[in-house]
């Protein structure tokens, strides 16, 4: 089982998108939402990256949300 974890806030349509996708997939998955979550945001940030959603697989980053990829690496 592959560990998915998802970096959200909660205006952002396309990390609503990216977690029905996973979801209707039946995935399980740790969401960090940065709008209230300020570690999750400063964890973000020390990472590099600046918008959401990011999609950890493992030790793979998905920026944005990428239908294809994720089905690549799922």
């Amino acid at each position: 089982m592959r560990k998915i974890k998802i970096y959200t806030s909660s205006t952002c349509s396309h990390c609503h998108a990216a977690k029905d996708y996973l979801d209707e997939k039946g995935y399980t998955y740790e969401e960090k939402n940065i709008s209230y979550d300020s570690e999750a945001k400063k964890e973000l940030i020390s990472q590099g990256f600046m918008g959401v959603p990011i999609i950890m697989v493992d030790d793979e980053v998905v920026e944005g949300f990428n239908k294809s990829k994720l089905d690549e690496m799922l």
